[in-house]
């Protein structure tokens, strides 16, 4: 029924946002019922919508344990990090031969958002940035690779959240996305690919280093 479907996009959403913030820790056990009564849902659709975050490799399910959050570790990092890079890279050289006129304003206004964000308010930052990275992946128009971006990128939203102390580039994405945005806008797929990839290979560093 529509109203299933609705209730589990709810649920997957807003527990998706508990792991990808660290509100649920990895590592940590969850319980269904617990978790239901705190989203204040139905048990039927916080299940479903577990079963979707195992897909997304943010849940596990084993015998003993039951379910959990997955953990973070080094060797998820650089596996990741050689995944976002080829992607994102392709992504925006793509986005240079394809995006349309409409792609051009959103990553504009994305970008002038983000110049217009303190420099000390990180987390905002870091959403713009998201947003800023789905609208070049929108702007490559091919569906498959931003749905593999967006759950990649879900993976990498925890290791920002355990480095938030730490990290302090966040600020210079506004250069990076500025001139991203001009090669995309001439048509130039080498130079936004090489501006994608070092902006991503940038983020990568940082988290190892603080990691």
């Amino acid at each position: 029924m529509e109203w299933e479907r609705v209730d589990t996009k709810r649920a997957y959403e807003q527990i998706r946002e508990r792991i990808t913030t660290l509100e649920l820790e990895p590592g940590s056990v969850i319980n269904e019922q617990l978790l239901a009564e705190e989203l204040e849902m139905g048990l039927a659709p916080v299940r479903e919508a577990l079963k979707l975050l195992v897909h997304d490799n943010l849940v596990v399910i084993t015998p003993r344990h039951g379910l959990y959050v997955s953990d973070v570790n080094a060797p998820d990092l650089e596996q990741l990090s050689e995944l976002r890079l080829s992607l994102e890279g392709l992504s925006a050289r793509l986005a240079a031969q394809r995006a349309t006129e409409d792609d051009i304003v959103i990553l504009e206004a994305l970008r002038q958002e983000q110049a217009g964000t303190p420099a000390d308010d990180r987390r905002r930052l870091f959403d713009i940035d998201h947003k800023f990275h789905q609208a070049v992946a929108r702007a490559a128009h091919n569906k498959y690779m931003a749905d593999s971006l967006e759950r990649l990128f879900g993976l990498s939203q925890r290791l920002w959240y355990l480095a938030l102390p730490e990290l302090g580039f966040l600020p210079t994405a506004v250069e990076q996305h500025l001139d991203l945005v001009q090669a995309i806008k001439n048509g130039d797929g080498d130079e936004a690919e090489r501006i994608m990839r070092a902006h991503v290979g940038e983020f990568y560093a940082q988290v190892r280093e603080v990691l």
